[in-house]
């Protein structure tokens, strides 16, 4: 139990619908915000934000508070529509942060974790070279630059007000509720299509499971020595591709059908068709170091790869 207050912002999100009842099972006292109020727990107040930006009033929510876990944001998205994303990305994630930061400040609050991502760090890494927290920064979209422009922004601030800024990248997130990526490959599976990816061995990606980054937030609200810090966060187990298509599917139900195509084919395929970054996730390495987690946290990922793959089977066949 803790009489820690929390405002979780985005909670009504992928991440956040999973954050709040475990924290509120943990004992904390929860404040959320949203853009639309549901019928939430009677245990936790929701609070509705309009439009997310410089100029959003927060004051109701932050009230009382000691930690915000800051979710809320433009997401990621894989289909710009946008002929300038990264203003709105600015305005969205940037603008609503610091301005949601310096707000917290005045109302007294201690601590504010941030949710960036590993784009951050980059799209790629050279196999067993994984990005560590303390990796240069290379974002390469408009969404990654403006994680790091906030997380710039909000290290300013902190320094000048005293704020104990935490900063959690995660790795590719999965879960029930999952979309994007993820979901594409899920939907793959249940179709029972033969997948090209039987060789696909040699690279390795780091994934991070709703349960182990629940519980990686969680403790970073309480632990003194999260205290700013930047920390990158996975199951600590990271798969390849056919690996994570072969334990993917036994999980759900729908075993993976694979069948062998030389790399080589796959990358000039996805060339000639205009898919060369989404090859690039498939075919590619994308790892991280969480060694920092366990030495500064002493945290180890409470639930492995397949446990995390068995529970969101479970989730789907209800």
């Amino acid at each position: 139990m803790t009489n820690q207050t929390l405002l979780i912002t985005g909670a009504s999100g992928f991440v956040g619908r999973f954050l709040w009842p475990v924290a509120l099972s943990k004992g904390f006292d929860i404040h959320v915000a949203s853009r639309q109020c549901a019928e939430w727990s009677p245990a936790l107040k929701c609070f509705q934000i309009g439009s997310l930006d410089g100029t959003t009033d927060w004051r109701a929510a932050l009230q009382g508070r000691s930690c915000v876990i800051h979710l809320a944001g433009r997401a990621h998205v894989m289909h710009e529509q946008l002929a300038d994303p990264l203003s709105e990305y600015r305005r969205v994630n940037v603008a609503a942060s610091l301005n949601l930061a310096r707000q917290a400040v005045q109302q007294g609050v201690k601590r504010f974790i941030y949710v960036s991502s590993v784009k951050v760090n980059g799209e790629a890494t050279d196999r067993g070279q994984p990005f560590s927290a303390d990796s240069q920064p290379a974002p390469q979209d408009a969404y990654g630059i403006s994680k790091w422009e906030t997380e710039q922004a909000l290290q300013a601030l902190a320094l000048e007000s005293g704020l104990e800024l935490v900063i959690v990248r995660p790795t590719l997130i999965y879960g029930p509720g999952v979309k994007a990526n993820f979901a594409t490959l899920i939907r793959l599976l249940k179709r029972r299509l033969p997948l090209p990816f039987a060789t696909i061995t040699d690279n390795r990606r780091s994934l991070v499971g709703l349960d182990n980054l629940t519980d990686f937030l969680l403790l970073c609200v309480t632990h003194p020595a999260a205290a700013n810090q930047t920390f990158l966060v996975s199951d600590g187990e990271d798969l390849s591709t056919a690996q994570l298509l072969s334990r993917l599917g036994s999980a759900i139900g729908y075993p993976a059908r694979l069948f062998p195509v030389p790399q080589r084919f796959l990358k000039w395929g996805a060339k000639l068709s205009g898919k060369s970054e989404k090859a690039q996730r498939l075919l590619g390495n994308l790892q991280v170091d969480i060694q920092k987690n366990r030495e500064r946290l002493n945290w180890v990922p409470p639930v492995s790869v397949n446990q995390g793959f068995r529970r969101l089977g479970a989730h789907l066949s209800d």
